[in-house]
């Protein structure tokens, strides 16, 4: 976890450097092999430099593979909320089955098992806002009128993310556009939505 006192002295180049460096050996080498004095040499800062910035290789795999999905899965509104949540959910599933991001986030939630520090990290830095992010954009959908108004949103979200998620965990095929598409209707008509009736 970067405290606020660290992050404001910190440089971006080498935050940059530091993140891209522990990418490439994760790549390169696999989650478990990769260590904080390997992203050092790689990145050309010190040992001393991560540990004020991050906690673990852990925390500095976590910040990357963050800013990477928050990039590239972004919550658009066209109006159609069954075509926004397929474009979400096929941006999210083709983020994690793509090297680096992949191997590095199930190494992430691997080690969350044993780190509640990390553990913690996720649910402040990408699980909590990801999941709120989804909600407000369901919630935008039924003010529209495109989801009934008892609709469980919190549960609709887990609905979404679940199968994405349980697929990439247990090291099975991601889904396809066609897969993510019936999942989508599935979740809507489970709410009493329309997937085919944008308002």
């Amino acid at each position: 976890m970067i405290t606020p006192q660290s992050s404001l002295r910190r440089s971006e180049r080498s935050r940059r450097a530091t993140l891209d460096a522990a990418l490439e050996l994760c790549t390169e080498k696999g989650y478990g092999r990769v260590t904080v004095e390997a992203i050092a040499a790689r990145a050309g800062v010190s040992k001393k430099t991560i540990y004020r910035w991050w906690t673990s290789k852990g925390a500095v795999l976590l910040e990357a593979f963050t800013d990477a999905f928050v990039g590239a899965t972004p919550f658009v509104d066209t109006g159609d909320i069954a075509r926004d949540l397929r474009t979400h959910i096929n941006s999210a599933v083709r983020l994690t089955s793509t090297t680096p991001y992949g191997p590095a986030y199930a190494g992430i939630l691997s080690e969350m098992h044993y780190d509640d520090a990390l553990a913690e990290a996720v649910q402040e830095q990408l699980v909590g806002p990801r999941f709120a992010a989804a909600e407000a954009r369901l919630r935008k959908a039924r003010e529209q009128g495109q989801i009934p108004a008892d609709a469980d949103l919190p549960l609709a979200v887990e609905m979404l993310y679940g199968p994405v998620y349980y697929r990439h965990v247990l090291r099975k095929p991601p889904q396809d556009e066609a897969t993510v598409a019936s999942l989508v209707d599935h979740v809507l008509r489970s709410l009493g939505a329309d997937p085919g009736s944008p308002g």
